[in-house]
């Protein structure tokens, strides 16, 4: 009863019997996406997956892990990852064999073809067509390998590879960056590495590949397709830097006599050097008692650095260790002259030591610690010690060095303040002065900075009489006066000249009625109020009517204007639309865009002379920001100033309210009734006009557009000829977005006086 063989067909995922079109000379089964799939090669190189043709210059392949390999009538080697492939992709990678990166393809011998790969191992075995076998390492599976490796922590094996096949040894730190953990794999394994690797020119090597560069994402992109590229756990860290400090900590746990020269390579490598640490190691082991029989001689390790480091440089910052037989050490290896070292070094010998350190570092040109050590020198040595201050302008680090009761610290502060003032830092100056207990030059400063009150404080601790002070007040009276200080002017003539007539005189002039007030009353000088006070509330009233007429004329015209303009644009637009050809559908894409483009370039002559603006010097560029928009009739952009000089109207008028409001007070006070009416009906009257006009000069299209602007980096095509259409392209493309947002008229301020109403 033996139950005889069915032979049972080949069937897909959904059921369908697959039959290959033609008969295949190989053939193999493999995964693609974790779907089981049946691969076939003919003898006229076309290659299937189940019954679709994939490829038809296909020699021979093999199927290796989760890898397929192909060779191709155009002499190269494919290698494919399987498991995140479709089989269109594959297709598609088989067609374009030119696209592919270095890591999926490579060049063989004309007519090679596989016979198989290597098990465990990045070998692919290929027959040449004399029919001798050789051996060649597939880039894609060295690198498979490499990351199946570094995943078991394997760093001997992974590192032996990649030396030998000349894999770049950066990506022993730039694989696989987890995302869960705090550092790489690699951060977290430092010494499992140093203890597989075991040997000190082993990491040297690593050292020196080291770059800044993430080699996952330029040279060794990940074939299988999964995305590695997690972003970076240290990005205020550089990579270098991280992974020399990592590495160094642990060498120096393990064994730091053995690993010496690998951590001498670690401070080298970094970015900037650390050349100075590095060179006190070897001057350490030069100063070691018991000299360890596995440790490196000092002669040895110089000898390393200077294999990494031009010899000048060493010598210059051996020289800053100020351990001379260390500069003799590092100068006998250089090509430096024994007679120009040797009369140097001598000379410094002989000094006392804080001078030498003094000396060697202004030598390197590090003047902060220069400064340290010569301020230990003594006062005979001070001069010069200024003057190295004054010459590299290190006037901060040199206060910190002395105490503020000192005299040193009196005359750097002196210097510091001449240096402020030449700067025209006038008030920083001061409070150096004032510090330092310089009181006269502290005033002279506090003058020139426009600080009366601290200036004031200075004559005190500088003693001055009381006509001492009259005079310095007055002075300083006038100054505050010429800045529009009315107020503070007033302050110094009432309180230190005792000429309370003129400060009240001051006061009037600013406007300021109120104080003005509080003085005539404080002195019991009535007479001032018909003399001075009543004329000048009227005189003012006058001249705010002037101003608001002035304002009323201006905006009006402006704003007629402006409807002019509007108007005469919106003609030309529609002009422009109108300008069609009947019976001819092909110009009816060409009128709209040309229209579109005349739109634009109806300002292409103001915009080339703007061109030739850009070329001239900051002032006269400043000058044509100023004039960008003229108010000439017919210019490109008359209705953009037209609408900033009616934005400077409201704010005008807006910013006089508040004065206004006082002013009215002290008209009715003094029984001006008539005149204060007046005032408020007209200033009512033209923030009326104003508040009434904006709607119509900033129109809600016009606002619109200021949000939505019609050309920008979001606009389309088809948004512009939309925009066109509703006219919203009569609005000119502008530099300045805030002329098109109107002025806002504040409500809170209560500016009117119900008893005038």
């Amino acid at each position: 009863d033996t139950s005889t063989p069915v032979l049972e067909p080949w069937r897909t995922s959904d059921g369908s019997a697959v039959q290959f079109p033609y008969p295949c000379v190989q053939t193999s089964i493999t995964r693609i996406s974790g779907e089981e799939m049946i691969l076939g090669l003919t003898d006229r190189c076309r290659f299937f997956v189940n019954d679709i043709e994939v490829a038809s210059n296909i020699t021979s392949f093999a199927t290796y892990n989760e890898f397929l390999l192909v060779t191709t009538n155009s002499h190269t080697c494919q290698c494919f990852c399987l498991k995140n492939i479709s089989v269109k992709a594959l297709q598609a990678g088989l067609s374009s064999a030119a696209a592919h990166d270095s890591e999926t393809l490579r060049k063989v011998e004309r007519g090679s073809r596989i016979i198989t790969v290597v098990p465990q191992d990045t070998k692919v075995v290929l027959q040449m067509p004399r029919g001798n076998l050789e051996t060649v390492h597939h880039r894609a599976l060295v690198l498979a390998q490499i990351r199946k490796w570094l995943d078991r922590l394997m760093f001997r094996e992974a590192f032996q590879c990649m030396r030998k096949l000349r894999i770049n040894l950066n990506l022993l730190y730039d694989h696989n960056p987890k995302a869960s953990m705090p550092s790489s794999v690699f951060l977290e394994n430092t010494e499992t590495f140093i203890r597989q690797i075991d040997s000190v020119n082993y990491i040297n090597l690593f050292f020196t590949e080291l770059k800044e560069e993430d080699f996952t994402k330029s040279m060794y992109l990940s074939l299988s397709g999964s995305s590695d590229a997690q972003p970076r756990q240290h990005p205020d860290q550089k990579k270098v830097n991280l992974v020399c400090d990592v590495m160094r900590v642990a060498m120096e746990h393990i064994d730091p006599q053995r690993y010496c020269l690998s951590i001498l390579t670690a401070h080298v490598k970094k970015s900037p050097p650390e050349l100075e640490i590095a060179l006190q190691k070897v001057h350490d082991l030069r100063e070691s008692i018991t000299p360890d029989v596995k440790a490196v001689s000092a002669e040895e390790a110089l000898k390393y650095l200077l294999f990494l480091v031009d010899v000048n440089e060493l010598y210059d910052y051996s020289l800053g260790t100020y351990d001379f037989d260390l500069v003799i050490m590092v100068a006998e290896k250089s090509q430096k002259d024994p007679k120009e070292y040797l009369p140097f070094l001598n000379t410094l010998r002989k000094m006392e030591t804080n001078y030498q350190r003094y000396t060697i570092d202004r030598h390197l040109k590090r003047y902060t610690k220069a400064l340290g050590h010569l301020s230990k020198c003594g006062p005979e040595h001070f001069s010069e010690f200024l003057n190295l201050v004054k010459d590299q302008n290190q006037y901060c680090e040199a206060l910190k060095l002395y105490s503020s009761s000192t005299q040193e610290y009196k005359d750097i502060s002196d210097a510091y303040g001449e240096y402020l003032i030449q700067k025209q830092l006038y008030e920083q100056a001061a409070l150096i002065f004032a510090r330092a207990g310089i009181f006269a030059k502290a005033l002279d400063a506090f003058q020139n900075s426009g600080s009366w009150q601290q200036a004031l404080c200075m004559a005190s601790r500088l003693g001055y009489t009381k006509d001492k002070l009259s005079s310095l007040a007055r002075s300083m009276a006038g100054k505050l006066v010429e800045q529009r200080k009315h107020a503070e002017a007033a302050i110094l003539l009432e309180q230190y000249t005792q000429d309370y007539e003129e400060a009240v005189l001051l006061l009037l002039e600013g406007t300021l009625w109120e104080e003005a007030l509080r003085l005539i009353h404080k002195y019991g000088r009535l007479d001032i109020l018909e003399t001075n006070f009543k004329p000048a509330v009227l005189e003012a009233q006058k001249s705010q009517l002037i101003f608001l007429d002035s304002q009323k004329t201006a905006f009006l015209r402006h704003k007629s204007r402006l409807q002019v303009v509007r108007e005469l644009k919106e003609k030309a637009c529609e002009s422009l639309q109108d300008y069609e050809m009947p019976n001819c559908p092909e110009l009816d894409l060409f009128s709209e865009t040309s229209s579109v483009v005349t739109a634009s370039d109806m300002n292409s002559k103001y915009s080339h002379s703007n061109s030739r603006i850009s070329a001239r010097s900051s002032k006269n560029r400043r000058k044509a920001e100023r004039k960008r928009y003229s108010l000439k009739e017919g210019s490109p952009f008359e209705d953009m100033a037209l609408l900033e000089v009616l934005g400077e109207n409201i704010r005008a008028v807006e910013a006089v309210k508040g004065d206004i409001h006082i002013l009215l007070k002290q008209l009715v006070l003094f029984g001006y009734d008539e005149q204060a009416g007046a005032l408020q009906q007209v200033l009512e009257e033209v923030l009326q006009l104003m508040e009434t006009s904006i709607p119509e000069i900033w129109t809600p299209d016009l606002q619109q557009s200021s949000l939505n602007p019609v050309l920008g980096p979001s606009s389309t095509a088809n948004s512009i000829m939309a925009a066109y259409q509703q006219k919203r392209m009569v609005t000119p493309v502008v530099q300045d977005p805030e002329l098109l947002i109107p002025p806002k008229l504040s409500k809170n301020l209560q500016w009117k006086l119900h008893l005038l109403q």
